[in-house]
């Protein structure tokens, strides 16, 4: 038998999943190319009640106006993942750039040859 613990675990790993495929599909239909807007992540509040999606821009000129327009469509997401979702219970999303993912791409491209 699985304890509380280990079981709200399971269930906030299978809801970043589910949230993090809806973003990246509802973006794909939604949003202009350029920028390309990458899902990069997601978390879950501990009451789940309320998420935010991570996104990387390209180009990283573009990332205001990309977070404008995630920003801009968020009751449309909502709507979105209530659709597609599944859920008794529908969350509140914000979208946030991954400042981590680019701090990750920038030490990956520091030449330590040097």
């Amino acid at each position: 038998m699985k304890n509380t613990h280990s079981h709200q675990f399971d269930r906030n790993d299978r809801l970043i999943s589910l949230f993090r495929e809806l973003a990246a599909s509802f973006i794909r239909n939604e949003a202009n190319v350029p920028p390309l807007i990458t899902v990069t992540g997601a978390t879950v509040s501990s009451d789940f009640g309320h998420v935010t999606i991570f996104v990387t821009v390209y180009p990283e000129s573009e990332e205001e106006h990309a977070l404008n327009f995630l920003k801009r469509k968020g009751s449309e997401f909502r709507g979105y993942v209530k659709q597609n979702g599944n859920l008794k219970v529908i969350p509140f999303f914000a979208f946030e750039i991954d400042f981590g993912e680019k701090h990750r791409q920038h030490i990956e491209g520091i030449d330590l040859t040097q």
